[in-house]
């Protein structure tokens, strides 16, 4: 696997991370740490989401944060859009790709849209339309990709049905979510094969909860399946609101060291990444989840004189 491969990791924290957060955080402080993000050398950030916001309170001010982020480190800006009139927003504020969504499971997709699975795909002809006339790309993603908290066990069947459409629609990225950590290094090695083996044209991202511990792990299980783009979150922040259980995404300074290690190149500083990771922990006063940020990278030193010796 160490062949220096280039791996995108995709940001996801301004959104994923954020946005269970019941405290309104202030427009120019996620504006700043979006911009500290693309200054460490991130190159894909999903910034916001437009959707309605009385659904999500905390992205409310999805357009004000797009016209604030600086452009000029080359970021692309991807959001997440629900509708049509979503869509419209988004294109409007300038974004470079939106991100379709819907769940692979219609126990889950009526929590979280209010509809089954296949009404909600009914309606995204019209968002890749809208997307496309504004010269966006389009990405779709498929919540519970690998097991749902209401259903148990997604069938690829379930899975094969979303992304047909998706494809039917000429929309060849598609996200796999793993939404509230169900995934396990086997399931993630047989999915990506089996999406693979059926839709040999696609392009699929990852997209990990470290619910379990697991995270890292399934990475090492997409990379062994030659996947070469990963969602992650600063400091390891997020959650879905209508998922129990679900805990922060797989950190991205974390990801970002382990792909490091293992001589894959991310075009990322990963000091300044840390950085950022400490800023967004001093900015939700609080720890979060992230390793990294604690103890530094591998070869990180420390004068011996900073410790006590053994007694006895």
């Amino acid at each position: 696997m160490a062949s220096k491969r280039a791996i995108d990791v995709v940001e996801v924290g301004p959104r994923d991370g954020l946005q269970i957060e019941s405290v309104f955080i202030p427009t120019e402080i996620k504006i700043g740490l979006i911009n500290n993000i693309a200054a460490a050398g991130v190159k894909h950030i999903e910034a916001t989401s437009f959707v309605s916001p009385r659904a999500v309170p905390q992205l409310a001010d999805a357009a004000e944060v797009i016209a604030g982020i600086d452009r000029s480190t080359g970021v692309r800006i991807q959001t997440l859009v629900p509708n049509a009139r979503g869509a419209e927003r988004a294109v409007a504020s300038g974004i470079d790709e939106v991100m379709l969504f819907v769940s692979a499971s219609d126990s889950h997709n009526i929590r979280n849209m209010n509809r089954l699975t296949m009404e909600t795909m009914a309606g995204f002809p019209d968002v890749v339309t809208i997307a496309r006339a504004a010269g966006a790309g389009v990405h779709g993603a498929v919540a519970t990709a690998f097991g749902c908290p209401f259903e148990g066990e997604v069938t690829f069947e379930s899975l094969f049905r979303v992304v047909d459409h998706y494809v039917d629609l000429g929309v060849i990225n598609i996200n796999l979510g793993d939404t509230t950590g169900m995934a396990t290094p086997p399931i993630v090695s047989r999915t990506c094969e089996a999406l693979k083996k059926r839709f040999p044209a696609i392009q699929i991202t990852l997209h990990f909860h470290n619910t379990r511990g697991l995270g890292l792990a399934n990475v090492m299980a997409g990379l062994e399946s030659g996947i070469t783009r990963y969602d992650a979150s600063l400091g390891g922040m997020g959650g879905c609101p209508y998922a129990p259980g679900a805990s922060g995404n797989i950190c991205t300074e974390d990801l970002v060291h382990l792909l490091h290690e293992m001589n894959f190149s991310t075009g990322i500083d990963l000091d300044r990444l840390i950085a950022a990771a400490k800023g967004l922990e001093t900015i939700m006063g609080r720890q979060l989840p992230g390793q990294v940020m604690k103890a530094g990278p591998r070869l990180t030193l420390h004068g011996s004189e900073a410790v006590g010796r053994a007694v006895g």
